[in-house]
């Protein structure tokens, strides 16, 4: 087994920051539609919806900066 192969499946090994980035990326778009949904939710007076979007959204960006933060 080379090298290149032995170190793919590694779990132990850190994520690559340009891999971390995109992630973190797509974590705040996701977090913005759950931002959105939340607002929206609140102003049409659905309070539970709303506060469920907040929740999501809030959520969302602790994922995309402890993928950043983790390595």
């Amino acid at each position: 087994m080379s090298d290149e192969t032995a170190s793919v499946g590694d779990e132990g090994a850190p994520r690559p920051m340009i891999e971390r980035l995109g992630l973190a990326a797509i974590a705040l778009v996701l977090a913005a539609m759950f931002g959105a949904l939340g607002y929206v939710s609140l102003t049409g007076g659905e309070v539970f919806l709303g506060i469920m979007g907040v929740i999501g959204a809030l959520m969302t960006v602790w994922a995309a900066a402890s993928s950043l933060r983790r390595g």
